[in-house]
This record gives structure tokens, sequence and C-alpha cells, in this order.
């Protein structure tokens, strides 16, 4: 290079720098989050893309919906990799363990304590901040003096933005002072008018849509015309919020950025993995990498790798209900007898409706501030938005004097079953002795795949077509049809499931969803697309890291969490 080359491009670079400084460093000081001192310390940033599997990431990068993503692996700026979730294949148990080392115990998105005959579910804070509790006994988390967006946990993050189980959560509009950040982010005439014209895009791509799943069997109704909308908004709204956020980190030098984009896989829920609607929220999810990854390049205070992964995939499913006519609890208490007493409480996973929630939370703050005209404006607005989000079920107070007999708990193609005679776990052979005719009953019917149970120190797995796995401690006994091999490699799920129904929550009976030769598999909830079992691509996410970083060969979220402590921490 030239010196006159050279000197262009110190100029270049000297005026992005003080470019960002005065366009950033304003933000940073309303805030009042002032630029962290030079410690010599390399940094990381975690763009999660919630529900993504290796294969439909393929799928995505070909068919040209991330376009930048394929740059930066094509030009193997960053390499990708399969890896493997396990049994539960949900966020809260990935996320626990790539940020703190463990997953024990937490057996799905949905589960119960019988002991204090409470049900848990992976969209409270009281409960999520409890869980985190016990999940520091194991040490520190990776974010440490970072901050957290969007996330279930804060991996002990500085800074934590709409995550469930922070223990001093931050209000986005609370934390300015008065309403300086408000403006400046929402009444910015480029930004303002992005994010109208990004929801009224995404709000007709959705109706149109819906139009068409009318003439199809779907998960949707067609009629609702406000929700959408509603989701529009505040998808867009978050989406712009946390991709600043993590932009005004980069200024601020902060060492370690999580954020967890989730709108995919709430549309693959609804739509399907590859329906033009997802693919639609992974162009948006490009754009915001390409942005975050500019800005780590043009103002490079503090040295960043960037990391792109997913916690899970999801695989395309049939719900049990449309098979059967009913849900998987309504079953089970129908071969049990009618005096039953179920507990069966699931709802579809609504990310769009709790951060409409939470921002109703928040606007609570801003409307104190604001003067008495403004004030009643806001305030109409309010309670019209509340008027139009329907509460959630699960999020709910329970009544702990209330004693179910049986508690069904799912988490897609994966449910737990916990039958209250007795506050420990059952053996199998202790249900089958209860409960004679469900066994037989449960492996008839159509889209249970496999049932597992306890077996003293073993596992014991039956499958619908007669065949029995016994799983001990370094052996696995196959007697007939091979139930585990429709899920993957038998020695794998073997260890998975063993794994699993060590935990002391997990269920009396553990119920898989029968895998089709279509590459579907049955799933207890109202899904198009599914996660939270085993096998197909629910199973295998993606990471994609910088070249000096891999292989990796992941068999595990922990051995995530090891790399970034071993490579991050001092």
């Amino acid at each position: 290079m030239s010196w006159d080359t050279r000197r262009i491009v110190d100029l270049l670079r000297g005026g992005l720098r003080l470019y960002y400084r005065r366009k950033y460093g304003v933000l940073a000081q309303r805030v009042g989050r002032p630029r962290i001192g030079e410690d010599g310390r390399r940094g990381f940033i975690v763009v999660q893309i919630d529900g993504l599997a290796y294969d439909h990431l393929l799928y995505a990068l070909q068919s040209g919906a991330m376009p930048y993503l394929r740059r930066l692996i094509s030009e193997h700026q960053l390499n990708l990799y399969p890896w493997r979730c396990g049994l539960p294949s949900t966020t809260p148990a990935v996320q626990a363990a790539i940020m703190f080392g463990t997953r024990d115990n937490i057996p799905g998105f949905r589960w119960y304590d019988k002991r204090d005959r409470l049900a848990i579910v992976a969209k409270r804070p009281d409960q999520m901040r409890l869980l985190q509790r016990h999940l520091r006994r194991n040490g520190r988390g990776i974010l440490t003096g970072g901050s957290s967006y969007v996330n279930l946990f804060d991996g002990d993050a500085d800074l934590a933005l709409f995550t469930l189980s922070a223990f001093h959560p931050q209000r986005f509009f609370e934390s300015v002072r008065g309403m300086g950040l408000l403006l400046l982010f929402l009444l910015n005439p480029i930004r303002s008018l992005r994010v109208v014209g990004l929801t009224l895009w995404e709000y007709l791509r959705t109706l149109l849509w819906r139009l068409v799943a009318f003439f199809r069997p779907n998960v949707l109704r067609p009629y609702d015309m406000v929700s959408p909308l509603l989701a529009a908004a505040v998808n867009v709204l978050f989406t712009e919020v946390q991709t600043f956020g993590v932009m005004l980190d980069i200024y601020r030098r902060v060492p370690a950025i999580y954020t967890n984009y989730n709108t995919y896989d709430e549309m693959a829920h609804l739509w399907g993995v590859t329906h033009p609607v997802a693919l639609g929220t992974l162009r948006d999810i490009d754009r915001r990498i390409r942005q975050i990854d500019r800005m780590r390049r043009r103002y490079p205070a503090r040295p960043y790798d960037l990391f792109v992964l997913s916690d899970h995939g999801n695989t395309p499913s049939i719900p049990f209900s449309w098979r059967t006519r009913r849900s998987l609890g309504r079953f089970i208490a129908e071969q049990l007898g009618e005096r039953l007493s179920l507990d069966e409480v699931f709802d579809q996973p609504g990310y769009s409706l709790a951060k409409a929630r939470y921002l109703l939370e928040e606007l609570e703050v801003v409307e104190d501030r604001l003067p008495r005209g403004l004030w009643q404006v806001a305030r109409a607005l309010h309670r019209y938005v509340d008027r139009r989000i329907p509460p959630d079920r699960e999020t709910e107070t329970y009544d702990m004097e209330h004693r179910e007999d049986v508690v069904v708990r799912v988490s897609g193609p994966l449910a737990h079953v916990y039958f209250n005679v007795a506050p420990r776990p059952l053996d199998l052979i202790e249900v089958a002795l209860l409960y004679p005719h469900l066994l037989d009953r449960l492996l008839q019917a159509d889209g249970i795949g496999l049932l597992a149970g306890r077996g003293g120190d073993r596992v014991i797995a039956l499958g619908w077509e007669g065949g029995t796995a016994v799983i001990g401690d370094g052996r696995l006994e196959i007697e007939g049809a091979n139930p585990l091999a429709p899920y993957g490699d038998p020695t794998w799920v073997a260890r998975e499931l063993r794994r699993l129904l060590s935990f002391p929550h997990a269920g009396d009976l553990v119920i898989l969803g029968r895998m089709g030769g279509d590459g579907r598999v049955v799933t207890f909830e109202e899904q198009i697309a599914t996660h939270g079992g085993i096998g197909g691509p629910q199973s295998e996410p993606f990471i994609a890291a910088p070249p000096d970083v891999g292989p990796i060969l992941a068999d595990g979220p922990e051995a995530l969490h090891h790399l970034f402590r071993e490579r991050y921490s001092r």
C-alpha cells in the first residue's frame, strides 16, 4: 500500500471513529452507560437465531434469504458447523448450558415439581430467576460484565433487557434521563419511518398468507386482523431496540454481548420451517447481523469475535390433536376414567405477545413523565392494546392447595406425565401396576412413538412397534424392533434418554411423538414445526464462528460454554 493510499485509509478510519463517537457517545451519556475502560481483553458478540436448524440454515443461504451471512461464510470470515443440542431441545435447557455450563434438572420447556406440587414454565420471570440461582452454583456465567438482550438467562450480565431471569432487570425507558433516549430512538425520522414501514410490510404480508392458509389445515385464525398487526409492531420494535443496544454496547467496549432474535422460531411454529413468512424473518435478521458486524468492524475500540448460532432446530410436525381429535392429556384422562383430576395447561409460545406485555409495562414508566395531554393519549393507547392482548394462562399464579391426580406437561413432541400418588418419581413397573391398561393404549394411539420410564438404575423404553430398549450404565439391550432408531443414532438417543430420566423433575412417564417416514414428527402442541424432543432437524442447530476458533465439535451445549469460558474469561 502506497503512502498516499495509507493516508486516505487512515483519514477515513479517523472520520468513522469521530462519527461513531459523536453519535453513540451522546446516546451512552443519555442512558447513563459510560464507556468501559480499556483492559486488553478480546470481546465476543453472540447473535442467536432461535430455532434455526443447520439444514434449514443451508436452505436459507442457498435460497438467498441470508445474503450477508452467506458472504461471511463463503469468504471464510466465519466457519459453519453443525452441533447437537441433545434432549430436551428447548431454549431454557440449551441457554442454561451455554451460559452456565449445566442443564441439569431442566427437562423441557414445561415440567412439574412433584414434591412441591408446582407447575413450572419457562415464561415466568419468578421461576426463571429461581432457576438461575441454582445454575449459578455451577460457577459464573459467560456474560459477566456484559449485556443480555431477549434471553431467558442473563449469564451474569451487567445489563439485561427483556431477560426473564434477570435479578435486577433494567427498564429500557426507565434507564434514560427523562425522555431523551425514547425521543432519540423513536422520533429520529429515518428510524421512525423504518419501524413504521417494516411494521406495515410484515402486517400486509402476514395477512396475505393468512388468507392463503384459510384453504388448508393450519393452526392460525384467518379472521384475526388485530393480533398480526400487534405482533408485527412489537417484533419490529424489539428487533430495532436490541440491535441498537448491541451497537451501543460495541461503542461502549462491553466485553460480552449475547442477543437472541426469536421471531423465526415463532414463525416456524405457525407457518413451517421454510415458509416465505419464516424466511422473511431470516432476511430481517440477516440485515441486523450486517449492521452489528459493520459496527464491529468500523469502530474497533475493542476487538470482537462474532458468533452466529442457534440453540436448537425445528422439525416439521403434525399435531397429535389432528390425529386423535383430542389433546394428549385428554386422551390419557379418557383411558384412566372420568373421575380423574387432570392438569394440562399449555399455550402458544407467543413471543410477540410476551413482548407486547413487556412494552405495556414500559409504557407505564413513560406515562408518568408525560404532560397531561400526552398522558391521556398514551393512557388510551395503553388501555386499547391491553384489551387486545389475551391473558397467558401459564403465567397466572397457581393455587398451591389444588391437588391433581395426573399432570401432563408438554414441550412440543416431548411430554412428561406425573402421577401424584407419591411425591417421588415412580418406576415404570409401578405405573404399569397402578394403571394396567395405560401403557398399551398409549402405544396403540396414532402418533405416539415411544414411552420411557425408570427401572431402578436403568431406563426402559417401549416402542409403538413392540420393541424394547433397556438402557443401563454403558449398556444398551434391544429386544425386537429398536424403538430408539427413528430418532437418530441409537447409542446417542439412549444416552440422552438416560440423562433426561435421571432428572428428579422428569416425568414418571416420558412420551415422544412418532417420527414419520415423511420426516415429520407428531407434536403435542398446535404447531406446524416443533422442537423439544429428539429426532430430525430439531436436534441439530448450527454455529458460525471465527476461523481461528474451530473446528467446533460440540456434542451438547456445555461444550459451547467451555469454549467461551476458556477463550474469553480471565
